[in-house]
């Protein structure tokens, strides 16, 4: 790997990671697009430079998480089940899945077929719609969520150690299934994401021993602030774009990525 691969898949993970479309997925496309070949530090990299999307998030949700303590015990509820499962297949996820193209595409394939029939059942329940009949969003209903529907956000959230199937497109479908409005369900996914990343981030750390070398260092760094930069732009736009857009196109999108990377790849 070198420096312009390293800046190639910050802007990936920057632009994917809170969008319903797999940022792992994009990273494991992306560095085979770009020729790379599988290694622990590509996967270290590919958990990394999460730090910097989250960075983002935090920046922009500080008053939040700072004052809002019920919602952040909410948040910790929503984590549990993925720290339980992601330290138990820990390294199966890491070796065998992390690097795996046909379980990406195949997990892009279907997440991408549920996720568009998924909204048009959901579109066909007027109460939990973004928009009401008078333009106006609704309130903010995070508050009505309690401590069983976030773990069970969190359960849903788990699924996303398949690389493909998207962290923020689980946490987001369960947060509307549970009847969350679009913006709720949104923005518990942002902040979700906080403790799910730094916890992926320091095991991944821990297990790789800090073994890395002046150059590795380097293009950590690049990633870091690379997926920063992007991530709070990306995140700006994701929550203006979801107060009058479903996610169907991120549906066909994920379609249509998979297909076309079957073909290219002849799988």
């Amino acid at each position: 790997m070198n420096y312009f691969d390293a800046l190639i898949l910050s802007v990936v993970e920057g632009v994917t990671e809170f969008l319903p479309i797999s940022s792992t997925g994009h990273l494991i496309l992306t560095a085979k697009f770009l020729s790379l070949t599988h290694s622990n530090f590509l996967s270290s990299f590919k958990i990394f430079i999460q730090l910097g999307a989250i960075l983002a998030v935090v920046l922009i949700y500080a008053e939040i998480i700072w004052h809002d303590r019920a919602l952040l015990k909410k948040i910790i509820i929503a984590f549990l089940p993925t720290a339980i499962i992601g330290l138990t297949f820990y390294s199966f996820v890491k070796k065998y899945l992390l690097g795996n193209t046909l379980v990406t595409l195949l997990a892009l394939l279907f997440g991408g077929i549920l996720l568009i029939i998924f909204e048009r059942w959901y579109q066909t329940k007027p109460a939990r719609m973004n928009i009401r009949s008078d333009g106006q969003a609704p309130k903010s209903n995070l508050s009505q969520l309690n401590f069983k529907q976030a773990f069970i956000i969190g359960i849903a959230q788990s699924l996303a150690m398949i690389p493909g199937v998207s962290r923020a497109g689980a946490t987001i479908i369960g947060g509307l299934g549970l009847g969350l409005d679009r913006a709720s369900a949104v923005k518990f996914s942002f902040l979700l994401a906080i403790p799910t990343v730094l916890a992926a981030t320091a095991l991944d750390l821990f297990k790789s021993e800090f073994v890395f070398s002046g150059q590795e260092f380097y293009l950590l760094a690049i990633g870091f602030f690379g997926a920063f930069i992007t991530a709070f732009f990306t995140v700006k736009y994701f929550l203006k774009f979801i107060r009058s857009h479903s996610f169907v196109s991120f549906g066909i999108y994920r379609i249509i990525l998979a297909i076309g990377f079957f073909i290219l790849i002849g799988i």
